[in-house]
């Protein structure tokens, strides 16, 4: 089509020459930028977006860490006399959070100026560069992980009808969590 379009410039002889170089010098910058977006739109679509605007990274909503209490909480209950078939469930205020290493770099400098009537002015400029180092495949490195604060646990089990097993359970998962009394909950299971 833009073959054609071309050819058909070239062959109309009513035109002047100068006006079928602007048609053709318009038809191939259209025919650029056509192109250049294509590419643009394209390659956005496929890139992997690694943005990070916080100094901490989310990962996976319930970790193995988060898990392995759980697994610990239920094998020391289930080892109190006359607890059976535990169940736990804690309850965390967020997810786990990784904070990257950061490459930081920073600068200032001081300009003094003087104008033709005496009169002087300072200026200071800061800059402040904050990079986050990552390895070869593009994964950042770790500074530290933080572990998520635990809000609430609630426990199923046999034998807990028993106000001293009950009481027996609640002290135990208060000093393995460090909750209060009030966050832990209790129940008969089936």
């Amino acid at each position: 089509m833009i073959k054609e379009k071309i050819t058909s410039l070239i062959k109309t002889e009513n035109k002047s020459n100068k006006k079928k170089i602007e048609n053709l010098v318009f038809a191939l910058v259209l025919l650029i930028i056509v192109l250049i977006s294509i590419n643009v739109i394209f390659k956005d679509n496929k890139k992997p977006k690694q943005e990070t605007t916080s100094s901490e990274i989310n990962i996976n909503p319930k970790t193995s860490i988060e898990n392995d209490i759980e697994k610990k909480l239920e094998e020391i209950l289930s080892n109190i006399k006359g607890v059976e078939d535990v169940k736990v469930l804690i309850t965390y205020s967020e997810t786990e959070k990784l904070v990257p290493l950061y490459n930081e770099s920073s600068s200032q400098s001081t300009t003094e100026e003087t104008d033709n009537e005496g009169g002087t002015r300072t200026i200071e400029s800061f800059n402040n560069n904050k990079e986050i180092i990552s390895d070869s495949s593009q994964t950042p490195i770790t500074e530290k992980t933080v572990l998520p604060k635990i809000e609430g646990a609630v426990i199923t089990a046999k034998g807990v009808s028993d106000s001293i097993v009950k009481e027996n359970i609640i002290n135990a998962v208060e000093a393995a969590t460090g909750l209060a009394s009030h966050k832990i909950q209790v129940f008969e299971s089936k």
